[in-house]
Order: structure tokens, then sequence, then C-alpha cells
């Protein structure tokens, strides 16, 4: 190994090394700062409690479940899109169509998340309202169609680099054998992609969760357990970012390092699922 690559490999090392470090330091600083109240022993209401700090009531409970719901719901729309989007790009390939499209979904994901939010409410928001004729239409089903359009390239994109790694000869030998497109989407590319499937929907999945803008302009932000699809709801990154505390020693303020926390275990256990799937060895 000469000089050079001595250097780029410590380089890297040392890259991944500082990344490492910054994302403990961002948990250990958040867990200080939340220290009272882990002392307390009032994390179970906090986990379980509704939200009603005029009332003594500081539980994150409504958010969590508002977080997980349209999140969820974002991946289940967009994942049968871009599946189909990938599919088309990278197996069907029509003549110039097949690289628009990768064009146009890159460029997707250049564009600011809060233009996303401006279409939900100008575009989506009353269509929804005027589809089902049911409340403002600020609500989980539009946030997580919007959510589900602002992951999309990012499946896309992963999808379409998973089925690329497919041997050609797999695919031929599906073609020779008479075998129809669908049998070769279901018994040859995705046996063979589903781990970097799996990579893109654990890292859309994140970005779902964490997003901020979308889920505080278009879900209403109604601080109660959702009922519905079409009933308002707030996130854990919306509740952030709405709750003013001005002092520091407040309960309010202690409880927005346990959303953070919270946000910080669900990204992480997506994380080591998909890495101890990856370990039980290649497809």
């Amino acid at each position: 190994m000469d000089f050079q690559d001595r250097f780029f490999r410590s380089l890297f090392l040392g890259a991944s090394a500082l990344s490492a470090l910054v994302t403990v330091a961002v948990l250990c600083f958040m867990v200080l700062l939340c220290l009272p109240v882990l002392k307390l022993d009032f994390i179970r209401h906090v986990l379980t409690a509704p939200w009603s700090p005029g009332q003594g009531q500081f539980g994150i409970l409504p958010m969590m479940a508002g977080t997980i719901c349209i999140a969820f719901l974002s991946l289940v729309i967009s994942f049968p899109i871009s599946l189909g989007c990938s599919f088309f790009i990278e197996i069907l390939k029509p003549k110039g169509k097949g690289n628009l499209l990768k064009k146009l979904v890159q460029f997707m994901t250049a564009i600011p998340t809060v233009i996303y939010g401006f279409v939900g409410v100008f575009l989506l928001v009353p269509f929804i309202r005027e589809i089902f004729a049911y409340g403002s239409g600020m609500c989980i089903l539009s946030a997580s169609l919007m959510l589900g359009l602002l992951i999309s390239p990012t499946l896309i994109l992963f999808f379409s680099q998973s089925f690329s790694r497919v041997p050609q000869s797999y695919l031929n030998a599906v073609d020779a054998l008479g075998g129809t497109t669908w049998q070769k989407l279901y018994h040859v590319i995705l046996p063979h992609a589903w781990k970097g499937m799996l990579t893109g929907i654990v890292l859309a999945f994140g970005r779902a969760m964490g997003d901020t803008l979308i889920a505080l302009m278009i879900s209403g932000n109604a601080v109660v357990m959702p009922s519905s699809l079409l009933d308002s709801a707030r996130t854990l990154t919306a509740h952030i970012a709405l709750i003013f505390a001005a002092d520091f020693d407040s309960m309010e303020f202690k409880i927005l390092f346990i959303s953070g926390i919270v946000l910080y275990m669900m990204t992480s256990l997506g994380i080591l699922f998909t890495r101890g799937l990856d370990r039980k060895g290649p497809a």
C-alpha cells in the first residue's frame, strides 16, 4: 500500500470516526439536558400521557402516534410508485423515456422541502377537503401523501441502483426460458436486490420521521390521539418546532429533548435492523 492509499484510507477513517463521535455527542447532550426528568421517574408519564401543560401533563404519546402514522403511511404510498418507476427505468428501459424519468427524479431531490409544503397547502389540502367533505383537509392523509412524494426520489434511486446490480446474464436467462416481465421481477430481480431496497426504505422512513416543514404545514398540529386518516395530528418534529419554552428550567423545555431522544431511538432501531439483516449473508 503506497502513501496515497494510506493517506486516503486514514482520511476516510477519520471522517467516519468524527461522524460517529458527533452523533454520540448529540445523544449525550440530549440525555444530559433531560436528565432531571429521568431522575424524577417521570419518563413513564411522558411516554403515555397526553399533552396538556396547563394541567401538569407533558406526555408526548399523541406526537409519537402522529409521527409513526404519517411516516408509515407515506412509505406505504411511496413504495409501489417507486418500485414501478425503478423497474421502468432499469429493466424496461424504453428508449429515451427511462433516462428522462431518471433525470426528473434526480431533479426532484434538489427541490426544497418548503416547496412541497406550499404545494400541499394550496393544492392538496383543498382537494382532500372537497373530496372527503370532512375537516380542514390538514390531516394525516394530506401530510402522508406529500411526504410520500418527498421520499419517492430516495426510494427510486436506491431501487434503481439495486436493480442495476442484478447480473444481466440472469435476466437474459429468464428471457431465453420465455419468462414474463412479472416473473423476471418476482423471481430474479427482487431476490437479488432486496438488501439495497431495504436500505433505501430505512433511509426514506427516517427522512419521513425527521421531516419538519411538511408535518408543520399540512398535518394540522392537533395534540390529540388520531383516530382516522382525516384527523389532524402533530409529529415530534413539529412539536419541537412549535413549543416555545423561554425558561430553560421548565418542564416544556426538558420534554423537547425527550422528544429528540425518541426520534433518535426510532431511527437507530431502523438502522440496526437493517444491519442485522445484512449480516445474514448474501441474498
